[in-house]
């Protein structure tokens, strides 16, 4: 089979001079056109540090691309700062960048019948909407990570951009000043790379890496380190070779693989997001995946890394200390980790990792032994009850009280439940509720860093809770509970919470619920009325038009006919 079966489209037979004549300006000699046809999808901007040292990757795969026998073209996509856009209206266009991104990647692959792409990103959606796109097309591909940033340094502590966040409770709560409070914002982003944490772009990093389609030991490795660059170049002529030998998408994404995938997010202590992810991903590519898988193997899988938020390391350390394929070794020795995956070498994953020690070094403790987990079952919780019939997302693990019943404090917004945090205004024993900040009632479904980190700040994390329609950042921790399904927006019951009423967060029981009688949220039900759409026209408002439940993963093409 020849290795341009897709590109042939464009660049073969005497009807198609005109489309050669346009690729010869582009740098095509006559022995080109029977060469695979490789995108470089390329995510990088100035617009946030995640993305801004991409374009060096990029033009290094570039040219193993075309060392490798393959002709690239390269194209740009899209990215959304979290961090900076958090907090403001700004941040509704987040998760709304995951879509955007997967539709500019398969436009222009399929546009441009490309036999592969190379995709590269940073920041947090620059991953799920790249492996999106690969499942839509189902060509060969793989995903470079821009890679992570260095942690920031003081008062030797090391610092990330939610040191920021929870410095501004801890001002407001008058237990640092405006210096303390300068010093780490001047110092919590020291360069390039994405948040350094176990976020959300850390956890997909991983995961990507867990279901075979980045090579190993690339997830955790810094933006601005030599070896970054190394491997995208080495990422390129894995591409080449799957492109040769057409290594599909659909023969690597397999059940077994988002099995990989979740059980490593847990042994991990990853992002609440990579529910979301993981759900639109399967999805795309046709895997069954359900929000009660999670919870499956959470029961199954320990956490037995020690990494920020809630703990103490980066995903530098994780990488000195063996990176992922060390915790995938881990999994695999007790049997929690398929072996016989496929990954984008064509190597299954038990022998990728052949060579990787049983047990990690004894001279560190980012990775703990495994009979000294950090927790005996993984953190992400899937919690439902009458708050959330089609379930809701919480960390669990490091919670001292993960039992919270308390009266609720309602906003309509963010904005507005920040403005009373920050007013001294939520006391111990509250259970915030933010509601119409879903999918579809944001629209976007916000994360909502800026009140878990002054409440963080405000020394309040072990004993309020806090329940959203919305999301949270993967810098969050405390007890919060996230992607409440149905959300308020399309009538789910957390739109009929007053002021007041006592809710249950019951982390041992997985139960969110509201503790009213059937009979009056009947009586509340009938009197509910779905608030105008936010907006009509614009992005905004397509999505909210045709965003799917976050149970679902926040899809935008489903049941579209």
């Amino acid at each position: 089979m020849s290795d341009n079966k897709r590109s042939q489209a464009i660049t073969q037979g005497v009807q198609r001079s005109p489309n050669r004549a346009m690729l010869r300006a582009v740098g095509f000699g006559d022995n080109d056109f029977t060469k695979p046809i490789v995108g470089l999808a390329n995510g990088y901007s100035t617009i946030t540090p995640c993305n801004m040292g991409i374009n060096s990757l990029a033009i290094r795969a570039e040219a193993a691309l075309r060392a490798a026998g393959s002709m690239p073209q390269m194209f740009g996509t899209i990215t959304i700062s979290d961090g900076i856009s958090m907090g403001t209206e700004g941040m509704k266009y987040s998760l709304v960048s995951r879509e955007v991104i997967a539709d500019s990647i398969e436009t222009v692959c399929n546009g441009q019948s490309l036999d592969g792409v190379l995709a590269i990103g940073g920041c947090d959606k620059n991953m799920p909407g790249a492996m999106i796109a690969i499942a839509r097309l189902n060509i060969p591909a793989i995903f470079v990570y821009g890679g992570t940033i260095k942690p920031g340094h003081h008062d030797g502590k090391d610092l990330t951009v939610v040191s920021s966040f929870e410095a501004v409770g801890q001002f407001s709560a008058g237990k640092i000043d405006m210096a303390e409070l300068t010093a780490v914002e001047r110092k919590a982003c020291p360069g390039a790379g994405s948040c350094g944490g176990m976020f959300t772009a850390n956890t997909m990093s991983s995961a990507i890496e867990v279901m075979g389609l980045s090579l190993p030991y690339s997830s955790t490795m810094a933006a601005e380190d030599e070896e970054k660059a190394v491997s995208a170049e080495k990422s390129a002529y894995a591409l080449v070779e799957a492109v040769r030998k057409q290594i599909l998408p659909s023969q690597i994404l397999t059940r077994k693989a988002f099995e990989n995938a979740i059980a490593v997010i847990m042994a991990v202590g990853g992002s609440t997001n990579a529910v979301l992810h993981l759900l639109a991903i399967s999805r795309t590519i046709g895997v069954p995946l359900s929000i009660d898988d999670f919870e499956a193997i959470r029961g199954k899988v320990p956490v037995i890394c020690d990494l920020k938020p809630s703990g103490k390391y980066v995903a530098t350390d994780l990488h000195q200390a063996g990176g992922i394929p060390q915790v995938m070794k881990i999994l695999l020795e007790q049997g929690l980790l398929h072996g016989d995956a496929l990954t984008i070498s064509g190597q299954t994953v038990a022998e990728v990792l052949a060579d990787i020690p049983s047990t990690p070094r004894a001279d560190q403790d980012v990775i703990r032994q495994w009979d000294n987990p950090m927790y005996a079952q993984g953190h992400l919780a899937i919690l439902k009850g009458n708050l959330a019939t089609e379930g809701a997302v919480a960390k669990i693990t490091g919670v001292k009280k993960p039992v919270i019943i308390g009266p609720a404090r309602v906003f309509e917004s963010e904005e507005a439940c920040l403005d009373a945090i920050l007013a001294g205004k939520i006391v111990a024993g509250d259970v915030i509720v933010i509601r119409y900040e879903g999918p579809k009632g944001g629209p976007g479904m916000r994360e909502m860093l800026a009140p878990t980190s002054a409440i963080i700040g405000a020394g309040l994390g072990d004993t309020v809770g806090l329940i959203t329609d919305g999301r949270f950042s993967g810098g969050t921790y405390g007890m919060v509970v996230g992607h409440v399904a149905p959300e308020a927006y399309v009538g789910g019951t957390i739109a009929l919470v007053n002021e007041g009423d006592s809710i249950t967060i019951d982390a041992p029981q997985r139960l969110l619920q509201l503790n009213v009688s059937e009979a009056e949220l009947a009586t509340r039900r009938a009197n509910w009325q779905a608030p105008a759409p936010r907006y009509r026209t614009g992005i905004l408002g397509k999505y909210a038009k045709l965003v799917s439940s976050s149970s679902l993963g926040a899809v935008t093409d489903m049941n579209l006919f």
